[in-house]
């Protein structure tokens, strides 16, 4: 009979991986909730471009999922857990801007704009937090960024005079 032994996930600093949580976690949750809200916006969109940002609106719930994969991820490898259901998405407090029903698609795209703009705060303030702290979180944040500044550009397009 073998004696069982604790294996460590990762070698990684305790203090690092608090940080990396600290920043991140706030992000996947407002990545969740994006995902969630730009579904219901996709399923609902009205009006004269409703296969453009019907079809825009399920390349940036895929998007949303994928960050908030990554992000999630560079925690759980940092050795912390992350807790993304749908209750502690709701427990954060953000609201979205996404309405319930049937909507224009100018109103939905300004709504999906106003919640990215919101994850873009948390996401540049752990750009600015993990900074000192631990460069390859911040670079998961950066590319966090990035991605949703590229979606942004497409959503304003849609409504730009």
């Amino acid at each position: 009979m073998s004696k069982a032994t604790t294996v460590s996930t990762t070698a990684s600093d305790p203090t690092v991986a608090a940080a990396a949580a600290q920043f991140l976690s706030p992000v996947v949750l407002g990545l969740q909730a994006l995902t969630v809200n730009g579904k219901q916006a996709h399923w609902h969109v009205r009006g004269a471009n409703f296969v453009g940002v019907h079809e825009l609106l399920d390349t940036i719930v895929e998007h949303a999922g994928d960050f908030a994969d990554t992000a999630a991820e560079r925690i759980v490898a940092l050795g912390l857990p992350i807790d993304a259901r749908v209750s502690s998405v709701a427990a954060k407090g953000s609201s979205t801007s996404v309405p319930a029903g049937f909507t224009q698609s100018d109103e939905l795209v300004r709504a999906v704009i106003a919640d990215i703009d919101a994850i873009l705060v948390d996401a540049k303030a752990a750009i600015d937090g993990l900074d000192e702290v631990d460069l390859t979180s911040q670079d998961v944040a950066i590319e966090i960024v990035r991605g949703l500044e590229k979606d942004r550009w497409f959503l304003v397009s849609h409504v730009a005079a």
